[in-house]
């Protein structure tokens, strides 16, 4: 009887002791299940394809390829770069909505999503995607051929526009672009009628050096490696200051003219992909976008490094987008 009782007591304490290392384990994980952290762990095992709204060549995708390159070498897996253009980023953008919600299919986005949408090229807005990390802001610069010795300032541009209404083509990456929505903004804040010519980045470039156009609205990127060549030159830049690599050219702001819209761009899935998932990117992305090889890159040509998290970037998007939206209404482009 007496060992019976012995034995049940000795039993009794293993209980305990099973129970103690079973609730202390289960706190070494932060209260995560198994099946959570296989989640977190399952991420990525195959490549991402990342959709580029432009065309090959342009700054636009040098620059997204240049990130997703670090990217794939933090993550294991390959970053794979797709262009998908047309509508103003319209074609890329349904594509990415129409595959599943699981982070396998990315987009290189960028203030046009919103201006897209408003143009009435899309059926989505914005917030049919979810950010994962913003990574840059980008101004838009209006410059002319180098040998063009019609105008040597923004002010003589536009004395000259005023007194030709009509007459000075200005090129930019197709109707409904973020490039064509600042040219003409350009123009209504200045007051001056542009004519408006629309085509792809690399096709605007080839028509302003053949004077086939007067002039060109483009990314400041695309604008510096001309000027550098010592084939455009620069009036003026959108952007609440002037640029590094810019720096004798002043901005819209500073001549008296209510306009400093720059282009963000950062990495956005369809909303419904899960948390865990962004995460995982997100911590990519802002890492890559931080380094110190993407920031000399970005600088380079004139792209502020302006990495922000998820939800940071979310609150980036919509901000925008009204700003957008007010600027479209104000130009009479906005239809929805």
């Amino acid at each position: 009887m007496k060992n019976r009782k012995i034995f049940a007591i000795l039993l009794a304490l293993a209980l305990v002791l099973t129970t103690a290392v079973g609730c202390a384990s289960g706190g070494d994980n932060g209260g995560q299940t198994a099946g959570e952290e296989q989640k977190q762990i399952d991420f990525p095992t195959k490549s991402i394809d990342m959709t580029i709204l432009f065309g090959a060549g342009a700054g636009a995708d040098v620059m997204g390829r240049t990130l997703a390159d670090l990217v794939s070498k933090d993550l294991g897996q390959p970053v794979v770069c797709n262009n998908r253009v047309g509508g103003g980023g319209a074609v890329g953008y349904q594509y990415v909505l129409n595959t599943p919600a699981d982070g396998y299919n990315i987009v290189w986005n960028s203030t046009s999503v919103s201006v897209v949408y408003h143009q009435g090229n899309m059926e989505h807005p914005y917030d049919a995607f979810r950010g994962v990390a913003n990574i840059t802001q980008e101004a838009v610069a209006l410059a002319i051929r180098a040998d063009d010795d019609r105008w040597n300032t923004i002010e003589e541009f536009i004395a000259y526009a005023k007194e030709h209404p009509g007459e000075v083509t200005v090129a930019n990456s197709g109707i409904g672009s973020f490039n064509h929505l600042m040219a003409a903004a350009i123009g209504n804040v200045a007051g001056v009628d542009l004519k408006h010519i629309p085509m792809d980045a690399k096709q605007s470039t080839t028509s302003l050096l053949g004077g086939q156009v007067d002039a060109i609205v483009n990314m400041a990127f695309d604008v510096i490696q001309q000027q550098e060549a010592g084939t455009m030159k620069a009036l003026v830049v959108v952007a609440p200051e002037r640029l590094e690599k810019l720096p004798d050219v002043p901005t819209m702001k500073e001549k008296g003219y209510d306009l400093d819209l720059m282009m963000y761009r950062g990495i956005a899935v369809p909303k419904d992909t899960p948390d865990e998932v962004v995460k995982v990117l997100e911590e990519a992305f802002m890492k890559a976008g931080q380094s110190a090889e993407f920031k000399e890159f970005a600088e380079k040509f004139g792209a502020i490094v302006d990495v922000r998290n998820a939800a940071d970037f979310d609150s980036l998007m919509a901000d925008n987008d009204k700003i957008v939206a007010d600027i479209m209404e104000s130009i009479g482009i906005k239809k929805q």
